[in-house]
């Protein structure tokens, strides 16, 4: 089970409701954050994220409601004994930022800090998941994340059993792809199945884009950026950002099961407007609160 937990839903500013963004993902007790703006450790301690199983963060871009938080978290890893390490993730070019929010004041770190740039493609692999870039359209270079379980074959007992597949034979048959039953061969295919993997896309700040839909195409849940409502859609355009409206399309382009509408300008006191539009395009979308968990 993947276990999404929202940590902040703000962008550029916080608000009395909303902390900035970040959002963090277990799986199988590994922990991974996208993006972590200022106060985002609070929001671990307040939501019960397990932060020594963190492993991964994976920072969209350099602006600073998106990366700020890392100075403090990282620190208090330190003051709690951390010795495993921990690889941060940031587009290409902005290693430097990461680095001085970690190095600024010399503070004596436990456990080592791999700062590694990103590009499209594969970049990070867990104990049975796989994160993947891809390029977003912001005012400065941004990437969203694909999260994806590695799909897994299964076998399908009962037919394998009427076949006559057991003990080793099962052994045999992943190895060799194939075992000979009398005049008969059995191969793989025929008594297994492929389990799909989950995928959790995460896409923010951007303006809405093909490489987004493309890498969201059937996930179970793409994460957006929703700054806007669609009357300030000028707005989203000139400053790099996507309107409620948009991220929909976007999800119903990519035939996405779920849409979490995240980053939310401070000029909204209630994102409910900004699900309705949404919900226009695309019905199973949801404004995302602080706090919310979502189970996968």
């Amino acid at each position: 089970m993947i276990r999404v937990t929202i940590l902040g839903t703000a962008g550029a500013s916080p608000t009395k409701q909303r902390n900035l963004t970040s959002v963090a993902l277990a799986y199988d007790g590994d922990v991974v954050l996208f993006d972590c703006g200022e106060g985002t450790q609070m929001q671990i301690l307040k939501y019960g994220v397990n932060s020594s199983r963190i492993r991964a963060i994976f920072i969209s871009h350099a602006h600073g409601d998106h990366v700020i938080g890392l100075a403090g978290l990282v620190r208090t890893l330190a003051l709690n004994g951390r010795k495993e390490p921990l690889k941060v993730f940031a587009p290409r070019g902005s290693e430097g930022v990461v680095r001085n929010l970690i190095e600024f004041d010399k503070a004596a770190l436990t456990y080592p800090i791999e700062i590694k740039g990103v590009q499209k493609g594969l970049i990070y692999e867990g104990k049975d998941f796989t994160v993947s870039a891809f390029k977003l359209d912001h005012t400065i270079s941004s990437y969203g994340y694909v999260f994806k379980i590695n799909n897994k074959r299964r076998f399908m007992g009962d037919k394998a059993k009427r076949l006559g597949i057991y003990g080793e034979m099962f052994s045999i048959l992943q190895k060799r792809g194939s075992i000979r039953l009398g005049k008969r061969t059995i191969r793989l295919t025929d008594v297994t199945t492929i389990s799909l993997g989950k995928k959790v896309v995460y896409a923010s700040d951007t303006r809405p884009t093909s490489s987004t839909a493309n890498a969201a195409r059937g996930a179970d849940m793409l994460i957006h950026e929703s700054t806007y409502a669609d009357a300030e859609s000028g707005l989203a355009r000139d400053r790099g950002h996507s309107t409620a409206y948009e991220a929909a399309m976007i999800a119903k382009k990519a035939k996405a099961k779920k849409l979490e509408l995240i980053h939310f300008s401070a000029r909204y006191k209630s994102a409910s407007g900004l699900e309705t539009e949404a919900r226009k395009v695309f019905p199973n979308s949801v404004a995302a609160k602080d706090g919310d968990v979502i189970d996968l």
